[in-house]
């Protein structure tokens, strides 16, 4: 029996009569200065804009993410909590570079050094930190590592929580721009931390290194790096109408440059693309034919929001093609894939994405089940 073909058109928000096919007009991508940049919607992972985005390059502080990702992590399972009373170590408080002017043998609570990490970029808070997880710098680099691993970020590797200059530490702005939508989408209830401006510790009032706090008010996040051999770095997001978008640039040559290559790179972004829902979670899209149920079809859609990053200029309408499985005989369980979904067209595949059942199909009966497979052989007879 030939696959079943459904021919869908996913309309936002016009019928078919209204719809008119437009051209898009998009022009290249603004000149970036600087040796790695990746621009990312931070809903759909989409890349608009990339060059040598998967180079390995010292990532300096923009480090600390991947630190702030792996504490949250441990947050979110209860295993620390924001109110912890954290001692601060020699090591913690002889480190050198930026700092949150710990003193050794003080105790502060976790939020506080968090709070040190990010918007101070504090390499003592940062130390502390990963002690206090993992109970060593060392042993939370191992979990910084299996993270990254898990989270695909494929050209990186840590060999401390700090983005201190060190052998055989690495990243790309690809895998940084992975870590930061992490950082936004599973663990909304800390992305506060990122956009503050100012943090006040010991009596010392530093400011955020991320100048487009003050100069966009769309942007809320995320980190600055700066050293050396990194050059000038940061990993901006921001939301307009909807719409956020992750930028990382790499290699800049000043704190002036970082911020006026991330904003182009955003204006761009949000100029000429937006994230469109094309289906919506439990949305049914199809009733499928069951053999040998309780029911005779089965209701099928998405398990999650279908969401693409498109131009802002291009059509209303878009095609898709449901591909379902040639036979689908029960018992059916919730969330069981069924087949797929290809939005686009032959020549320009926007996205492909599992389609799955809503329902549960038990079994028929006897008779039932054999009346159905008498059907379907003599189906597949012609």
């Amino acid at each position: 029996m030939k696959r079943f073909l459904i021919f869908l058109s996913v309309f936002l928000g016009l019928t078919a009569t209204a719809l008119r096919a437009e051209p898009t007009f998009i022009p290249a991508p603004p000149e970036i200065a600087a040796k790695s940049y990746i621009l990312m919607d931070a809903k759909t992972g989409d890349i608009i804009v990339q060059h040598n985005a998967d180079e390995k390059l010292p990532p300096a502080s923009l480090t600390k993410l991947m630190t702030a990702y792996v504490t949250e992590y441990e947050l979110a399972r209860g295993d620390i909590s924001l109110d912890d009373k954290v001692r601060i170590s020699e090591k913690a408080w002889r480190m050198g570079g930026s700092r949150t002017f710990l003193r050794e043998g003080s105790v502060v609570p976790l939020r506080t050094l968090i709070q040190g990490m990010i918007v101070q970029s504090g390499n003592d808070a940062t130390v502390a930190i990963a002690e206090h997880v993992a109970g060593s710098e060392s042993a939370f680099v191992d979990l910084m590592n299996q993270h990254a691993k898990l989270l695909g970020m494929k050209d990186s590797h840590f060999s401390d929580a700090t983005g201190y200059p060190i052998p055989d530490h690495y990243s790309s702005a690809h895998d940084i721009a992975i870590v930061a939508r992490a950082i936004i989408n599973d663990y909304p209830q800390n992305y506060h931390f990122y956009k503050e401006k100012y943090f006040t510790y010991n009596g010392i009032r530093q400011p955020n290194r991320n100048r487009l706090l003050w100069r966009d008010p769309s942007v809320d996040g995320l980190k600055t790096g700066h050293t050396q051999a990194a050059g000038y770095c940061l990993a901006a997001s921001a939301l307009r109408n909807g719409t956020r978008l992750i930028s990382v640039v790499m290699g800049t040559k000043t704190d002036e440059a970082r911020a006026n290559q991330s904003q182009k790179l955003l204006d761009y972004g949000f100029r000429y693309y937006q994230t469109r829902k094309l289906y919506s979670k439990g949305q049914v899209i199809a009733n499928a034919t069951v053999w040998g149920g309780a029911k005779n079809s089965v209701k099928v859609g998405f398990t999650d929001d279908v969401l693409v990053t498109l131009p802002r200029q291009d059509a209303k309408s878009i095609p898709a093609k449901l591909q379902l499985k040639p036979v689908i005989e029960a018992p059916i369980k919730v969330g069981e894939v069924l087949g797929k979904i290809i939005v686009g067209t032959d020549g320009n595949k926007i996205l492909e994405r599992n389609v799955v059942a809503l329902e549960p199909v038990k079994q028929g009966g006897f008779f039932k089940r054999m009346f159905d497979k008498v059907k379907l052989f003599f189906m597949n007879l012609f």
